[in-house]
């Protein structure tokens, strides 16, 4: 439909595509997905061999739950810990693990209830096969380099679903903030549904 109707081109990923990556499509950015469509170095498995002008294109890939997790570090660490290690354990990282896209950001709370602000930082994660790659080794890959620059690991947050697998084995001593296995094990949304 999209293709069709829309003129959009599509170009599938993951085991769609024999394994080419989202990241490999997305390398250099739209205008660089251009001239490698343009030159032929990729062909849209759907639609025109060129970009749409205005809404460019779409990836599309068939796989496992995709999870989002952050980790928050405790004070004094902040953004630059945060990026550092996130720069270090997302795929392609000198610590790199498989399928996980990584940033580090700012948090911002208050200290002591007072109208005072302390930033430290998070170690925001999007997991794209959490069955392969359990939470658990996440937060030990983390903690290890969090280690390595004199910081630790303050608490975790699951946002959104996650298949009850990916937390096997978790840390039951790290906090998992506002967690309810009601709401956030995907099993059970699904079951409630």
């Amino acid at each position: 439909m999209l293709a069709e109707s829309l003129r959009l081109p599509v170009l599938l990923y993951g085991e769609l595509a024999a394994g080419r990556t989202r990241a490999q499509l997305r390398s250099g950015g739209t205008a660089r997905l251009a001239e490698r469509i343009v030159a032929g170095e990729l062909r849209p498995d759907f639609g025109p061999a060129s970009l749409h002008p205005t809404a460019g294109a779409t990836l599309l890939a068939a796989r496992p739950p995709l999870v989002a997790f952050n980790l928050e570090l405790s004070p004094p660490a902040g953004l630059a810990e945060a990026q550092t290690i996130a720069a270090q354990v997302r795929e392609g990282g000198t610590h790199g693990l498989p399928g996980l896209r990584a940033l580090g950001v700012p948090l911002r709370h208050w200290i002591d209830e007072e109208p005072r602000k302390r930033e430290i930082g998070q170690v925001s994660m999007n997991v794209e096969d959490p069955l392969s790659l359990p939470l658990r080794m996440i937060v030990a890959a983390v903690a290890e380099r969090a280690r390595a620059l004199g910081a630790s690991i303050a608490a975790a947050e699951l946002v959104g679903l996650a298949p009850s697998a990916a937390l096997d084995g978790f840390p039951l001593e790290l906090p998992l903030r506002g967690f309810d296995p009601e709401r956030h094990l995907l099993e059970n949304a699904l079951r409630a549904a």
